[in-house]
């Protein structure tokens, strides 16, 4: 009985059938994009922002400022006194969160049905009346709480700064995605209150921002609460399109990092494409077949029957003006990692050379569309309807592009992987970092 109800339940995932989210998209005269999503499952709402700016907005020597913003969002406005986002959002019994990436920044709530206005009034004034709350003293704390979670997630944690030597070798120091996200210590010490305001004014408009709204929602009410709240903040600067960036590397890159660290790792980087490029959606598929589970090809080589690494990742990272391939392995102790990247190559020429079974295809392109489709389930956070709703209107600009993604990956056929692996990995220089157990520089990849 068990088995035939789990066939069941996932019978719709993988038949031929398509998604079918309805929602209405809409835009205010100031240039701020709504976008309406009613699903009366449960007698809850989700707010959902997306500001068209992360840290590819940034300037060398100012960097950090986007991530920062994610954190003086919370700290009030102009009528919200501090502490009272959190107070209104965490009194409802309600969740709220926000990231910040190269492309994008967001904030989400989920909230009972019945907090829906006070909380658009919340994200309204921080929208429109942010700036004449952002002190010197306000400023001064955040920066202090940001530099404090830097060291705490990447200064002080295992492999914690390999990202940033991947980064400033593969990238050119002009381009905005030379940097990581949170900036560094010494931007952060050196940003004034008017280069953060500045910041705010160019990128924090409505007509720089996508507004989802999904849940237990009546329509006519919800456009008139958006039009009592957002419809008199005025546009900020037009915000003009970077365009996809186009580098190669002219040699292949060995970095080495000596850290406290029990466990050598390897990590193999390339240029790739951007996001909903052509090839992205085959070289997702590559990360899946190459490390997702027992039965990809790199977990199985080296975790399982060579038995000389711990774990192993590979992904493909598409961003809106570049994207990177790689593959990160722990090796056991002592483990050369000369060998794993010997083995990791191995890997990859079977691969090219031999090809897929289309079973092997056919198990992976199912796992992305079940992982897409469980996190749809959830009406808001981050990976959800709403979430999904404004990353396909900020990128594609139509919210609607559920179909097109899932098909996307859909339409791989084994031979594009094998052309992929063969031209982004394969016949591509790349940056190698080594990162050691301190003294143990004897294990490195490379030379």
């Amino acid at each position: 009985m068990k088995k035939l109800l789990f066939l069941l339940f996932f019978f719709p995932f993988f038949s031929n059938s398509q998604l079918n989210i309805d929602f209405e998209k809409y835009v205010l005269p100031n240039g701020l994009q709504v976008i309406l999503h009613r699903d009366t499952s449960v007698p809850l709402i989700s707010t959902n922002i997306w500001y068209h700016v992360g840290s590819a907005r940034e300037k060398p020597g100012k960097t950090g400022f986007a991530h920062l913003f994610e954190h003086l969002m919370y700290e009030g406005s102009e009528n919200v006194p501090d502490g009272r986002y959190d107070e209104i959002v965490d009194g409802s019994g309600g969740l709220n969160n926000g990231s910040t990436g190269n492309d994008r920044t967001n904030y989400w709530t989920i909230i009972p049905k019945n907090y829906l206005e006070p909380v658009l009034w919340l994200e309204s004034d921080r929208m429109g009346f942010l700036l004449g709350a952002i002190t010197q003293e306000r400023l001064d704390i955040q920066r202090a709480v940001v530099k404090n979670e830097r060291r705490q997630i990447y200064e002080n944690q295992p492999y914690g700064m390999a990202y940033k030597m991947i980064l400033e070798a593969i990238y050119p120091p002009d381009f905005p995605y030379h940097w990581m996200t949170i900036g560094s210590q010494e931007d952060l010490d050196s940003a004034s209150l008017e280069d953060v305001k500045e910041f705010f004014r160019n990128y924090y408009g409505p007509n720089n921002a996508s507004l989802c709204i999904g849940g237990d929602i009546n329509i006519v009410e919800i456009k008139q609460l958006i039009e009592k709240y957002f419809s008199d903040i005025p546009a900020g600067p037009e915000v003009s399109k970077q365009k996809p960036f186009e580098y190669k590397l002219d040699q292949t890159k060995y970095l080495l990092l000596e850290d406290r660290v029990e466990l050598p790792r390897l990590y193999m980087f390339w240029i790739s494409v951007p996001e909903f490029s052509k090839d992205d959606a085959a070289l997702n598929l590559l990360g899946e077949i190459l490390s997702n589970g027992k039965n990809s090809r790199l977990y199985r080589s080296l975790v399982y029957e060579k038995q000389i690494a711990q774990e192993v990742y590979a992904f493909q990272q598409g961003m809106e003006l570049s994207g990177l391939f790689g593959i990160v392995v722990t090796g056991k102790a002592e483990q050369s990692l000369k060998e794993l990247e010997t083995e990791v190559r191995k890997e990859l020429t079977s691969l090219i050379n031999n090809g897929l079974q289309d079973k092997e295809l056919q198990r992976f392109k199912n796992i992305i569309k079940a992982n897409f489709i469980y996190r749809l389930q959830q009406i808001g956070g981050f990976g959800s309807k709403t979430d999904q709703l404004n990353y396909y209107n900020v990128f594609l600009g139509d919210p609607g592009k559920f179909n097109f993604d899932l098909e996307r990956h859909q339409k791989v056929s084994k031979k594009e992987i094998q052309n992929v692996a063969k031209k982004y990995l394969f016949d591509a220089n790349a940056v190698i970092l080594s990162v050691v157990p301190e003294g143990k520089t004897y294990l490195k990849a490379g030379e």
